[in-house]
């Protein structure tokens, strides 16, 4: 059969099509929970930031590793002069309205990070100023020596000072008092994908960005990403397993195994840099939530030992999770410097030794209380609230347990004071240093530092101790510091630790998104498979 010329340009013309719409690949993403904000300074909470890497960039980042990366810095040094550091930026990077990126989006950015809405500020503490030296060159000077400064930044990021100050967004939202402003739901970065349309707890759509800086450093294959919050388990499920969705980041722990076995799903495992646990207050003369009057039974460390005793993170390990955790006695990561078999060591369970402490303390008879815990954060978070809640009740603690979603449960642990007495609270380290956890979890609540220290422990020695820790430059010594610390925090039992979190990612077939030690995916770096 005789071809035209005509012909044999529309067949070449439509096999393009064919090979570019199989090139172009839109990926549906579903986790239980959505992105609080979109403000990157806002918020320092995993899915909000996981949202944002794809959006915005900092400095520094790490791989699913935990390794650090040049992202919008190019290198970084202690100069001649120990208390400060010098950053070289990435040339040639534009924000997604094609505006130029420079040092001064740098220097506006930290300084709004610093501010007293912002979230991420407890990170900064140490900062005392950052000047542009050049258009490409940063300094920021420290209180001291901080040779873990960039540790600090992996989750800093860099907005656009022109866009913020055309759309008056100069000023970190308030979250937790219900703040709206216009980076709450627009965005402006320099990332890997670019805002299409925001619906919170609804639907996230962004697009590649064609012109971003890595093109050709990293896959960049995905050309779409809609993400989608699905709070129900089973409805989470049943999407991917329909193909409604491509990627689910928080496989339920009792449909791991049978997902498996389906040959068109891929199920990638791997431990997370977090750790899940209870908070009491322990700080006020009396609660308002329990039965007490006049009285705070947290207050008594024999109290706070009792229940500690009283879970049972054997069974929680093995019914609740399914095999998916590691139990622990600290809430630290093994990831984190300062981590040693002994602190992780969890006190065995003893119903009748955690009866007589009570007894010892005045609480023959136990007491009622009040927990919060969220139901869309962690993996099986309400699960594991129910689940001690029964083994405190062995014990005679009669717990009401109030459960709701993470925008409604942070905010009572956020605000000062604290709307709770008792409460789950998980929390991931990604500075990977024992530092982190004391400046939010138990310094003193006061000015950049013990943000999400809820339960009004105060303990004017260790804040000291904390505070050393940005400056001390002497491994050996600062590493001993935090040993000394830890020694007397767990003493203290202010929280009850439960285990690390374990992750599991379902996906298609030919994707392969690795778990990342941080539970932030980097779509990036997705390469799909081909057959």
């Amino acid at each position: 059969m005789k071809t035209t010329f005509k012909a044999l340009l529309a067949a070449l013309a439509a096999s393009t099509i064919m090979v570019a719409a199989a090139d172009a690949r839109s990926v549906k993403w579903a986790r239980s929970g959505d992105s609080l904000t979109l403000d990157p300074h806002a918020q320092n909470e995993g899915p909000t930031h996981t949202l944002a890497h794809q959006i915005y960039e900092p400095l520094i980042i790490r791989d699913h590793t935990g390794k650090q990366l040049p992202a919008l810095a190019t290198s970084w040094a202690v100069t001649s002069d120990p208390n400060v550091w010098e950053f070289k930026l990435r040339s040639g990077v534009k924000f997604h309205d094609g505006a130029d990126f420079d040092a001064d989006d740098v220097v506006f950015s930290i300084e709004r990070a610093m501010q007293p809405t912002s979230d991420m500020k407890g990170l900064l503490t140490s900062v005392e100023s950052v000047t542009k030296v050049d258009a490409m060159t940063v300094r920021i000077k420290t209180k001291g020596p901080n040779p873990l400064l960039p540790n600090n930044l992996g989750d800093l990021f860099i907005m656009d000072k022109g866009w913020s100050e055309k759309n008056n967004v100069q000023k970190v939202q308030d979250f937790k008092n219900k703040e709206e402003n216009f980076a709450v739901r627009n965005a402006n970065g320099t990332g890997p994908f670019v805002l299409v349309s925001r619906e919170p707890d609804v639907r996230t759509v962004m697009k590649r960005n064609d012109n971003y800086w890595g093109k050709g450093q990293v896959p960049l294959e995905i050309t779409e990403v809609i993400y989608t919050p699905i709070k129900a388990d089973a409805t989470r499920v049943a999407a991917l397993l329909s193909g409604n969705v491509d990627f689910v980041q928080d496989l339920p722990v009792q449909d791991i195994e049978r997902l498996r076995q389906d040959r068109a799903l891929r199920v990638n495992s791997g431990p997370e840099n977090r750790t899940i646990f209870f908070g009491f207050n322990v700080g006020d003369a009396d609660l308002k939530t329990d039965n007490v009057e006049g009285k705070n039974p947290f207050a008594d460390v024999r109290v706070r030992q009792a229940m500690n005793m009283a879970v049972n993170r054997t069974a929680i390990q093995r019914v609740v999770m399914r095999g998916e955790s590691v139990p622990t006695g600290v809430i630290m990561p093994p990831f984190v410097n300062g981590w040693t078999k002994e602190l992780d060591a969890a006190p065995a369970t003893d119903v009748a030794g955690a009866k007589k402490l009570l007894a010892d303390a005045g609480y023959p008879n136990g007491f009622t209380t009040t927990l919060h815990c969220p139901n869309d954060r962690y993996v099986n978070d309400e699960a594991i609230c129910q689940a001690a809640v029964g083994m405190w009740g062995a014990i005679g603690i009669k717990v009401n347990m109030v459960s709701q979603s993470k925008s409604l449960h942070f905010p009572l642990i956020q605000k000062n004071p604290p709307e709770t007495d008792f409460f789950l609270l998980g929390w991931g380290v990604p500075t990977f240093d024992s530092d982190y956890i004391f400046s939010f979890l138990y310094h003193t609540r006061e000015g950049s530092r013990g943000s999400w220290n809820a339960t009004k422990y105060k303990n004017p020695e260790m804040d000291k101790l904390i505070q050393t820790l940005s400056a001390e430059t002497d491994i050996a010594k600062r590493n001993a510091t935090i040993a000394t610390i830890w020694a007397k925090l767990k003493a203290d039992v202010v929280y009850i630790p439960v285990h690390h979190q374990a992750l599991s990612y379902g996906m298609k077939s030919d994707l392969d998104i690795p778990v990342d030690v941080s539970n932030q995916p980097k779509l990036k770096f997705v390469t799909f498979k081909r057959s």
